[in-house]
């Protein structure tokens, strides 16, 4: 479904990323973890369109999507939910909905993507009149997420979702993301909270200063002696 080759992003000249290359399966999760600053977000930015890249490509569906500005990428079924969730506080909840729709034309389907979405997240049901702003983090994200899901992407790319939540929260928020993909959507995750990435990941790389120093399915990573020292302090 995905295919990042040689990707390298620059910081003004300085580069981010450097000659990256990953695959993604329809169907699978793949995680991206690293430290603060290791270029994860980075990355994520320059697949959906935010990030202009140096060089390499980027292909979806077998097509390179690189050239392509965002929007058109999430016509194609791409939806990044960025960290620090992004909302328009001041709207409601169901607004901040409706505008994850912004691509799609035919307003019964997006009526029926509203309701999958707060079958998901039933809470959001009942806060969908109050402004997004006044939400709990752990709810701010759940709309984030939701937001994300309202484009009816192929693949969904989740920037950091467990950031600034409750830790009574996190387990709610990755038993979400467990089941979206049981539902049929694929995954790229970026996540710091690395033991809980590699338990849902099928396959997952390990970025430090903007390269892949260490790939493999998500259950190798969790028994690497490199990832035990470097994240989970063992």
């Amino acid at each position: 479904m995905l295919r990042v080759r040689d990707v390298q992003v620059c910081h003004g000249r300085v580069p981010a990323v450097h000659d990256v290359s990953f695959e993604l399966e329809a169907g699978k999760i793949v995680a991206i973890v690293g430290a603060n600053g290791s270029g994860k977000s980075t990355l994520l930015r320059a697949i959906a369109g935010l990030n202009p890249i140096a060089r390499g490509e980027i292909l979806l569906g077998g097509e390179p999507v690189h050239r392509l500005p965002a929007h058109r990428r999430v016509g194609l079924g791409l939806a990044l939910v960025p960290e620090g969730r992004h909302l328009f506080p001041r709207l409601t909840v169901e607004r901040n909905l409706e505008l994850g729709a912004y691509t799609r034309r035919d307003r019964r389907e997006v009526a029926a993507s509203l309701e999958r979405v707060y079958g998901i997240f039933p809470v959001l049901a009942d806060r969908r009149a109050q402004a997004a702003g006044t939400l709990s983090g752990g709810e701010q994200q759940m709309v984030a997420i939701a937001r994300g899901l309202m484009s009816s992407p192929r693949l969904l790319m989740l920037d950091e979702p467990s950031w600034g939540i409750a830790p009574m929260l996190v387990n709610k928020i990755f038993e979400t993301i467990a089941a979206i993909h049981r539902a049929g959507v694929s995954i790229l995750l970026v996540e710091q909270n690395v033991p809980r990435a590699l338990s849902l990941a099928d396959r997952a790389y390990v970025l430090q200063t903007g390269r892949v120093v260490l790939q493999g399915t998500g259950a190798e990573l969790l028994g690497s002696e490199l990832v035990k020292r470097a994240y989970l302090a063992l």
